[in-house]
């Protein structure tokens, strides 16, 4: 069935890594960003999106570095984009992963660790459909959606392809809990599920990950230092170096 063509609203990003089209390509999304700050540390100040740029940009660092794979992400500047345009870009790129990078916020500033979720129509929990209710809010700036629901894509996430694109998103999450946990720490339960906007290309594997929360010490400290980015980084860059092994040795 065909999906439908993502809109072309915004000029593509570089492709980097091996000048090879076979090597499967990961598009990484620094989350927020431009006049959208996203959560704010009341410990450091930092704000959200500057510190998921700065850890979108070691995991793309450390996965040209390797060679594996190829890598684009949707930005490497402060500027702000809309959900759609997020992963629409993944879909104009015919991308083969895409991975949304987050560090979360709690009212409880003892609330730490990493959470990755995938979609799902129905949350896990209620911290996850508020965690979908926020992260959605992002397209809405003077009670004016910027987004625009696109018809074709939204019709198609009960066909097939879209359930099968989400199965290969769960298991990717399994495998960026078990390689990330070797660099971070994750929460109780790590890998929940929610209606997030941003994870709805219906033939692109994807993932929100919640690198840690702001609103703690400790996190907020790892996260903003280049050496827990970098921590970070190996992890997820390990996961996605498994999850193409996995499928190349299925083939």
């Amino acid at each position: 069935m065909p999906l439908g063509k993502p809109q072309d609203k915004v000029a593509l990003p570089k492709i980097e890594g091996p000048e090879d089209e076979s090597r499967p390509l990961v598009v990484i999304d620094a989350g927020h960003g431009g006049h959208d700050p996203g959560a704010v540390s009341p410990h450091s100040g930092k704000y959200e999106k500057s510190v998921v740029l700065a850890i979108a940009k070691a995991v793309r660092d450390q996965l040209v570095s390797s060679g594996r794979v190829r890598v684009a992400m949707t930005r490497d500047t402060d500027k702000y984009l809309v959900l759609e345009e997020r992963y629409g870009i993944a879909r104009r790129l015919n991308a083969d992963l895409f991975i949304s990078i987050h560090a979360d916020a709690a009212g409880n500033q003892s609330a730490n660790g990493a959470t990755v979720y995938t979609l799902s129509e129905v949350a896990s929990d209620r911290e996850a459909a508020k965690l979908a209710a926020r992260e959605n809010r992002s397209n809405i700036i003077n009670g004016v959606n910027l987004g625009g629901a696109n018809q074709d894509v939204s019709s198609i996430l009960i066909d097939l392809t879209q359930r099968e694109t989400m199965n290969v998103s769960a298991d990717f999450a399994k495998l960026l809990i078990r390689e990330g946990k070797r660099m971070i720490k994750f929460r109780g339960n790590p890998h929940r599920f929610a209606s997030l906007v941003v994870l709805k290309a219906p033939d692109i594997p994807s993932v929100l990950f919640e690198t840690g929360y702001l609103t703690n010490k400790e996190d907020v400290a790892l996260l903003s230092s280049s050496s827990g980015q970098s921590k970070v980084a190996i992890g997820i860059a390990n996961a996605i170096e498994a999850h193409f092994a996995r499928k190349l040795a299925q083939r």
